[in-house]
Protein backbone atom coordinates (compact mmCIF):
# COMPACT_ATOMS: atom_id res chain seq x y z
CA UNK A 1 0.00 0.00 0.00
CA UNK A 2 1.36 3.43 -0.89
CA UNK A 3 1.91 6.32 1.48
CA UNK A 4 -1.12 8.64 1.10
CA UNK A 5 -0.81 12.39 1.42
CA UNK A 6 -3.60 14.96 1.68
CA UNK A 7 -2.27 18.19 0.16
CA UNK A 8 -4.22 21.35 1.03
CA UNK A 9 -3.89 24.77 -0.56
CA UNK A 10 -5.93 27.84 -1.39
CA UNK A 11 -4.26 28.04 -4.82
CA UNK A 12 -5.06 25.49 -7.55
CA UNK A 13 -1.77 25.95 -9.42
CA UNK A 14 0.26 25.37 -6.25
CA UNK A 15 -1.77 22.22 -5.58
CA UNK A 16 -1.02 20.87 -9.04
CA UNK A 17 2.68 21.63 -8.72
CA UNK A 18 2.91 20.03 -5.28
CA UNK A 19 0.93 16.97 -6.38
CA UNK A 20 3.20 16.47 -9.39
CA UNK A 21 6.33 16.86 -7.25
CA UNK A 22 5.14 14.36 -4.63
CA UNK A 23 3.81 11.82 -7.13
CA UNK A 24 7.15 11.96 -8.94
CA UNK A 25 8.65 10.88 -5.59
CA UNK A 26 6.31 7.87 -5.45
CA UNK A 27 3.66 9.19 -3.07
CA UNK A 28 -0.09 8.89 -3.55
CA UNK A 29 -1.57 12.41 -3.33
CA UNK A 30 -5.11 13.70 -2.92
CA UNK A 31 -5.44 17.45 -3.31
CA UNK A 32 -7.95 19.71 -1.60
CA UNK A 33 -8.49 23.34 -2.57
CA UNK A 34 -9.83 25.39 0.30
CA UNK A 35 -10.90 24.83 3.87
CA UNK A 36 -14.24 23.09 3.16
CA UNK A 37 -12.81 20.65 0.62
CA UNK A 38 -9.93 19.84 2.98
CA UNK A 39 -12.37 18.98 5.77
CA UNK A 40 -14.46 16.85 3.42
CA UNK A 41 -11.47 14.90 2.11
CA UNK A 42 -9.94 14.50 5.55
CA UNK A 43 -13.15 12.97 6.89
CA UNK A 44 -13.70 10.74 3.86
CA UNK A 45 -10.26 9.23 3.36
CA UNK A 46 -7.41 7.59 5.16
CA UNK A 47 -4.17 9.52 4.95
CA UNK A 48 -0.68 9.07 6.35
CA UNK A 49 0.33 12.74 6.14
CA UNK A 50 -1.24 16.16 5.61
CA UNK A 51 0.60 18.99 3.87
CA UNK A 52 -0.75 22.52 4.38
CA UNK A 53 0.38 24.97 1.73
CA UNK A 54 1.76 28.43 2.32
CA UNK A 55 -1.26 29.99 0.59
CA UNK A 56 -3.36 29.10 3.64
CA UNK A 57 -3.50 31.92 6.21
CA UNK A 58 -1.92 31.01 9.56
CA UNK A 59 -5.25 31.28 11.40
CA UNK A 60 -6.82 28.78 8.97
CA UNK A 61 -3.83 26.45 9.34
CA UNK A 62 -4.37 26.44 13.10
CA UNK A 63 -8.07 25.60 12.63
CA UNK A 64 -7.29 22.90 10.05
CA UNK A 65 -4.70 21.38 12.37
CA UNK A 66 -7.32 21.05 15.12
CA UNK A 67 -9.73 19.30 12.74
CA UNK A 68 -7.04 17.04 11.30
CA UNK A 69 -6.05 16.01 14.81
CA UNK A 70 -9.69 15.09 15.52
CA UNK A 71 -10.75 13.49 12.21
CA UNK A 72 -7.60 11.95 10.80
CA UNK A 73 -4.78 12.22 13.33
CA UNK A 74 -1.64 12.06 11.20
CA UNK A 75 1.54 14.14 11.01
CA UNK A 76 1.18 17.57 9.42
CA UNK A 77 3.79 19.47 7.44
CA UNK A 78 3.10 23.21 7.21
CA UNK A 79 4.63 25.24 4.41
CA UNK A 80 5.21 28.75 5.71
CA UNK A 81 4.71 32.17 4.18
CA UNK A 82 7.62 34.55 4.51
CA UNK A 83 7.84 35.69 8.14
CA UNK A 84 5.14 33.30 9.32
CA UNK A 85 5.92 31.57 12.63
CA UNK A 86 6.16 27.75 12.72
CA UNK A 87 2.79 26.07 13.17
CA UNK A 88 2.57 24.83 16.73
CA UNK A 89 1.57 21.17 16.72
CA UNK A 90 2.80 20.45 13.19
CA UNK A 91 5.39 17.70 12.74
CA UNK A 92 7.44 20.11 10.60
CA UNK A 93 7.26 23.66 9.31
CA UNK A 94 9.11 24.16 6.02
CA UNK A 95 10.02 27.04 3.69
CA UNK A 96 8.13 26.39 0.42
CA UNK A 97 10.88 28.06 -1.61
CA UNK A 98 13.16 25.07 -0.98
CA UNK A 99 11.44 22.14 -2.73
CA UNK A 100 14.39 19.80 -2.19
CA UNK A 101 14.19 20.33 1.59
CA UNK A 102 10.41 19.90 1.46
CA UNK A 103 10.75 16.54 -0.32
CA UNK A 104 13.43 15.44 2.18
CA UNK A 105 11.09 16.27 5.07
CA UNK A 106 8.20 14.37 3.46
CA UNK A 107 10.42 11.31 2.97
CA UNK A 108 11.65 11.53 6.59
CA UNK A 109 8.11 11.83 7.99
CA UNK A 110 6.95 8.99 5.73
CA UNK A 111 9.80 6.76 6.85
CA UNK A 112 9.20 7.54 10.52
CA UNK A 113 5.45 7.01 10.18
CA UNK A 114 5.90 3.73 8.29
CA UNK A 115 8.38 2.39 10.88
CA UNK A 116 6.15 3.30 13.83
CA UNK A 117 3.07 1.69 12.29
CA UNK A 118 4.74 -1.45 11.00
Amino acid sequence: MSFRILSISYDAMLLQTRQHLLEKEGFSVVSAEGFAEALERCGAGRFDLVVMGHSIPHKDKEALLRVVNEQCPVPVIALLRGGEPPLSGAAESVDPMDPRRFVEVVHRVAQTNTQSSG
